[in-house]
């Protein structure tokens, strides 16, 4: 809670709180980009509430893959030019779209929302393991392209034993991830290459 005797004006302790919510933003930063904004034309600071206000209404998430969306379904799961037959399963949204940015991925995907881990109090029925099982019947291939850490080989363990009866392959990164690395912070021509040289999954 921002201490608000600290503070010149109620409304600039107000926007330090709310831009100290966000992750990685301590108090220090929050008043700096406050300040900054303070300094902005009364426009552009509309525009920039305008669009984070967009967020709550404006955003919808895909009702195929989970994927951040403008509508009912996003545009991977729209383009009839994709292979909707191999299914890219991942984390996080941040991970379409480290995998997008290689260039070497054609087919759909299908975001958990998350990875199992007890410690965090996360397990499969927070996540949207059971969509991707629905889905698992009529796909191919499922790739798991989850976090090299202990957290995501379970979750790889867990959705390979649901889907290990619905007749799809079942591959993996190759490790040219280190292990524990995230996808997020790997560079695009790593990630490609760990796309294009998948192995089967080995439990």
């Amino acid at each position: 809670m921002i201490r608000t005797e600290n503070y010149p004006s109620k409304a600039l302790a107000d926007a330090v709180e709310a831009i100290s919510s966000l992750p990685g933003v301590g108090s220090r930063s929050a008043l700096r980009l406050a300040l900054h904004l303070l300094h902005q034309p009364a426009d552009r600071i509309h525009r920039f509430a305008s669009a984070i206000d967009n967020l709550a209404e404006g955003v919808h998430y895909c009702r195929t893959c989970m994927m951040v969306a403008d509508g009912d379904q996003c545009g991977i799961c729209s383009d009839a030019h994709r292979d909707h037959s191999t299914i890219c399963v991942v984390e996080s949204v941040r991970d379409v779209m480290s995998i997008e940015a290689t260039g070497q991925y054609n087919g759909v995907y299908h975001v958990l929302g998350g990875i199992i881990s007890p410690i965090a109090g996360i397990g499969p029925s927070d996540l949207t393991i059971k969509e991707l099982v629905a889905r698992a019947g009529s796909a191919k291939e499922l790739i798991l392209a989850l976090p090299g850490d202990v957290e995501g080989e379970t979750t790889a363990f867990y959705i390979y034993r649901q889907v290990e009866r619905c007749g799809c392959s079942v591959t993996a990164l190759a490790r040219g991830l280190g292990f524990g690395d995230d996808l997020e912070y790997a560079d695009s021509l790593t990630l490609g290459r760990s796309i294009a040289g998948r192995q089967p999954f080995k439990p």
